[in-house]
């Protein structure tokens, strides 16, 4: 998932720098979305992980 966040990021750089403001704007909220997504489960794992006895990483 965050690399899906990092792809849209870069298309969303490449669109702004070529001027296509739409296009950049709705790639940049995706990847906002998406690592957002990743933040959350993520947090959710480290504690699953901690809460079965394993140490976090």
């Amino acid at each position: 998932m965050l690399g899906w966040a990092v792809t849209f990021l870069v298309i969303a750089l490449i669109a702004a720098a070529l001027g296509f403001s739409g296009i950049a704007g709705t790639s940049a909220g995706i990847a906002q979305v998406l690592f957002v997504i990743f933040l959350i489960l993520f947090v959710v794992a480290m504690i699953a992980r901690a809460m079965r006895g394993n140490p976090p990483l």
